[in-house]
């Protein structure tokens, strides 16, 4: 009978696990340079969308020769890792199969955000090279081309060049690296960022218009909103680079303008106040919008001491004020304020867009133009929508004021001849002879009043009648200066208000009116014409004694010894 062979069991189990662990080291080893090596053999080399790998230092010191060792995840060579990330690794692996060597450049975009970029270029294990850039110190620095790092290196033919990056940023942790020939490299670097210098331009000029409209009116949404716009002004040109590519502009100094990042809120949210009057009419909106600005006050406060602590939970923040400000004008519309569907309107594109980079700046989607531009095409869609909130405001304002002059006109003219009434003109009229009293200027009174205007009507009618009084306020502006006071004082009386005119100036303009009376022919219908004349009466006002009543008066006396003298005639008083 046969017997299986059995071997030792020490024999069998030991050198398994020692396959074993030869593998996992093997794994780890191969782990640990996850990301592939770039094949850089083309005639041209323009690589920004690749693979590299990435390890957070939590330690924030290890050198390139620990750092080296580390294991590696993949990531993508533009990518975001959220907050709470100061200090990360990059790998990038570059292999030349052909024959000739390469000589590339790595393009760094984002350098602009950083604190300090450390390379270290390595081939064979060997060290061949290394560059140190402190961005408080970068103005000077020749690998610094206006906010973009460009370090030089080269892959010989046949052999592997690996890069490490070290990023120590200040709150959010993103990466954006890039390969390129030497001819593709110039043109990367020349041009870019006109969007974001077309989004500020836009901005600017808002904000030159609402600046305009605030110094002519005194309103304050047009400053709050100019001052929104200023925010998010500094925080684009900072955030995408046109500060460092327009100024050369790094470091600590420029850093601390993301405060904007809260004063963009602050100032959206009191606008909101203003242009809601939520004070007045929305009690619980305005203590929720007063309660979300104390949060960002505070935030701001803060940051004025530690600006990298204060924008590690921003985004969370900024997160909150959006669906706080969001509910408060949805609350609102349904309130039925007219204004509040604008504002829902460019509010949404701010959610959205906020939305999109609020993922992106805490690493939870994949970055892309949208979402690394989010804030800013949120904001410049928002501005837009809330100029034309204002311009609406505005029109309504307007619309109301006419009105309220329309009916100021109203209670100040006599609804049939359009000349102002007895009431306006005793008041304005004493005002003009208060104003004489100071200046010492002369001032003077014609009453007038239309001879045998009873007769008119009795045999023309009182349609007849009303076209003689509208034809004889007519003549009287005719024959006026444009600065006299005249006013239908009732019936066929009339009087007008002549500041700066002595008597026989004043007795001048009557003769004028009593001429253009007599030679003026009314048509009161077919083949019927009317024609009438004037009797006045002329008083130069005393004004450092006597009122406009009395001297109206003294007017009226006159045009009493016109009418007792025969009428179409001019008298005067002394």
């Amino acid at each position: 009978m046969s017997h299986p062979i059995m071997f030792p069991v020490a024999t069998v189990v030991v050198p398994g696990r020692l396959i074993v662990s030869i593998l996992l080291l093997w794994v780890v080893s191969i782990a640990a340079h996850a990301a592939p090596t770039l094949d850089v053999s083309g005639d041209e080399i323009h690589l920004t969308d690749f693979s590299v790998g990435y390890f957070v230092d939590n330690s924030q010191s290890l050198s390139y020769e620990e750092a080296r060792e580390k294991p590696y995840e993949a990531a993508n060579s533009t990518a975001t890792l959220g907050t709470g990330v100061s200090v990360t690794w990059h790998r990038i692996a570059l292999h030349n199969p052909g024959a000739h060597d390469k000589a590339l450049f790595l393009h760094m975009p984002m350098a602009y955000q950083v604190r300090a970029i450390d390379i270290y270029e390595e081939r064979s294990q060997g060290m061949e090279g290394q560059a140190a850039v402190d961005l408080n110190e970068a103005s000077d620095n020749p690998l610094m081309h206006r906010g973009t790092i460009v370090y030089p290196f080269s892959v010989p033919a046949g052999e592997t060049t690996v890069l490490f990056v070290r990023s120590h940023l200040y709150s959010h942790q993103w990466f954006a690296a890039e390969i390129y020939d030497d001819k593709h490299s110039r043109k990367a670097l020349v041009g870019g960022h006109l969007d974001i210098a077309l989004l500020v331009g836009m901005m600017m000029a808002l904000v030159f218009y609402n600046g305009l409209l605030y110094f002519a009116t005194s309103k304050k949404e047009n400053l709050l909103y100019s001052l929104y716009l200023i925010s998010g002004v500094v925080w684009i040109a900072l955030s995408y680079g046109l500060l460092a590519k327009a100024f050369n502009m790094y470091g600590d100094a420029v850093f601390i303008l993301n405060l904007s990042v809260f004063t963009m809120p602050i100032f959206l949210v009191l606008f909101m106040m203003v242009i809601f009057e939520t004070r007045e009419f929305y009690v619980t909106e305005h203590r929720i919008l007063k309660g979300l600005l104390a949060l960002l006050i505070a935030g701001l406060a803060y940051g004025l001491f530690d600006i990298e602590g204060a924008l590690i939970p921003a985004s969370s923040l900024a997160a909150l004020m959006m669906v706080v400000t969001f509910s408060v004008s949805l609350s609102i519309l349904r309130k039925g304020h007219p204004l509040a569907k604008f504002f829902l309107v460019g509010h949404s594109f701010f959610v959205v867009f906020n939305g999109f980079a609020v993922l992106f700046y805490k690493g939870l989607i994949e970055p892309n133009y949208l979402n690394s531009h989010g804030v800013g095409v949120g904001i410049v869609l928002e501005a837009i929508t809330l100029a034309f909130i204002i311009s609406y405001r505005i029109k309504v304002l307007e619309d109301i004021r006419s009105q309220q002059d329309e009916l100021k006109r109203q209670a100040a003219t006599d609804p049939l001849t359009q000349l102002y009434n007895r009431r306006f003109f005793m008041t304005e009229g004493e005002h003009l002879v208060q104003q004489a009293r100071t200046t010492g200027e002369q001032v003077s009174v014609i009453a007038l009043d239309i001879d045998h205007f009873k007769a008119v009507n009795d045999t023309y009618g009182h349609h007849a009648g009303d076209l003689v009084l509208k034809d004889m306020a007519g003549i009287f502006q005719k024959f006026s200066r444009s600065r006299d006071l005249i006013a239908r004082f009732g019936g066929e009386e009339f009087v007008i208000l002549l500041p700066g005119a002595d008597q026989a100036e004043a007795e001048g303009c009557a003769e004028r009116i009593r001429q253009g009376v007599e030679k003026h022919v009314v048509q009161a219908g077919e083949n019927v014409t009317i024609r009438v004349t004037v009797s006045l009466g002329v008083a130069q006002v005393n004004s450092h004694m006597e009122s406009v009543e009395d001297a109206v008066k003294r007017a009226d006396k006159a045009l009493y010894e016109a009418k007792e003298g025969g009428r179409n005639r001019v008298c005067f008083v002394v």
